[in-house]
């Protein structure tokens, strides 16, 4: 992680992240996003956290229009290089925010976040009740979180409270007559160490559908 002092903000925090060290993600898109959302229809999405932005690249690439949000600045132009590379700058806004102090604006057919936990300050509560909100009606809200540390971690970094299935529906207090569960459920995937321990890690899924009151 980052070497900054503990009163180092959130934003300073990422933006540090990013600045430092070349390119952190892989460039593919999270496979639980390319598993959930490959039978969507294209509309338009929300991508909370895009970092480099290969999520929001797939799905521009699948036709769907595109806000990708981040708290970096250079993750930000990180991501719109790799847009403008696989030709789809034109599908994808990018916009600069720190989650739980602003939020974009509109409503979208799809929002998704993708492992949005941060070793520093994140209201995820409020966040994903944002994102909920954001949902356009007959939309997707798409949350994939971490469930816990890899197998291999025996010494965490960093102290951390983990989501459950049941506590994040708990938390974001959708109504029941307005909003369908389509997928919860947890998914255990391999996982390796940096020194190529083997081992796995578990992430929480959450397919969310907001009915569509005209139906």
């Amino acid at each position: 992680m980052t070497d900054l002092p503990a009163t180092a903000t959130a934003a300073e925090f990422w933006e540090a992240r990013y600045r430092d060290t070349g390119r952190v993600w892989s460039g593919r898109p999270n496979p639980l996003l390319v598993r959930e959302a490959s039978d969507l229809a294209p509309g338009t999405a929300l991508d909370l956290g895009c970092g480099e932005g290969a999520d929001a690249v797939w799905l521009a690439s699948r036709g769907w229009r595109v806000t990708g949000v981040d708290i970096s600045a250079t993750a930000l132009d990180r991501a719109a290089a790799h847009a403008a590379e696989a030709g789809v700058g034109d599908r994808v806004a990018w916009e600069r925010h720190e989650l739980g102090h602003s939020f974009p604006e509109g409503s979208f057919d799809l929002v998704s976040a993708q492992y949005l936990q941060s070793p520093v300050a994140l209201d995820q509560q409020t966040v994903l009740r944002a994102a909920a909100r954001a949902v356009g009606e007959g939309g997707t809200l798409l949350l994939v979180l971490h469930a816990g540390w890899p197998s291999w971690q025996t010494e965490p970094p960093f102290d951390a409270v983990f989501p459950t299935l049941d506590g994040v529906l708990a938390e974001l207090g959708l109504p029941a007559d307005e909003w369908t569960v389509g997928a919860k459920e947890t998914v255990r995937r391999p996982s390796s160490s940096p020194q190529g321990v083997e081992g796995f890690r578990e992430d929480h899924v959450w397919r969310l559908r907001r009915d569509d009151a005209s139906v």
